[in-house]
């Protein structure tokens, strides 16, 4: 009986000891724990400032962006109506040369006009001087004829508007000039207007 009474608080003294061992083991889980908690709220609050830096970060950027943004647009707008105004001028002062070269020819009209009209072949003269004075000044000003005689019809420069058969000449000949066309410094301002050969 002593000896069961021995086993007996020798299996207290175990379970006695096993619950410590236990209680130990889960303090120092809960120490471990709340060691982790404590870094983990540490690190949480780290992460939590170095992204409310690079927000700061990325919202400053987005604003000077904006402003780039707004400053380029502005200074867009500005280049445009100076490149509109310099157009205007530009216009403006070619037009103003041409008319002043122009001038002369209306002076000679005015002369022409105010002469007796007793002789018949020296006005005919005077104008012919006009219109040849005429030529030089649309010449200077950049006016050149677009040539048909002898061409083949290029559509980019000559307006066909009759189509007729001559055996002397080959398809797609200009066969007569009906009306003039002119080019300014490369460009068609006005097609010829011509007889294309259909055989």
């Amino acid at each position: 009986m002593k000896d069961e009474l021995k086993k007996k608080d020798e299996q207290k003294l175990d379970e006695m000891q096993q619950e410590i061992d236990e209680a130990s083991a889960e303090a120092e889980t809960e120490e471990v724990e709340g060691q982790d908690d404590a870094e983990a709220a540490e690190a949480a609050e780290t992460e939590a400032s170095d992204e409310a830096q690079q927000l700061e970060k990325l919202t400053a950027d987005l604003k000077e962006k904006e402003e780039r943004v707004l400053r380029l647009q502005a200074d867009f707008e500005n280049f445009r109506r100076r490149t509109a105004k310099e157009k205007e001028e530009l216009s403006a002062v070619v037009t103003q040369g041409i008319l002043k070269d122009m001038l002369p020819l209306l002076d000679n009209f005015e002369r022409a006009m105010a002469a007796e009209a007793k002789d018949g072949e020296a006005f005919q003269k005077g104008v012919e001087m006009i219109f040849t004075q005429f030529g030089e000044v649309l010449k200077k000003n950049g006016l050149e004829k677009i040539e048909t005689e002898g061409q083949k019809f290029d559509p980019n420069f000559h307006q066909a508007v009759m189509r007729v058969q001559n055996e002397e000449l080959e398809d797609d000949d200009i066969a007569q000039e009906l009306q003039k066309g002119y080019m300014v410094k490369g460009r068609v301002i006005r097609p010829s207007m011509v007889q294309v050969v259909a055989n």
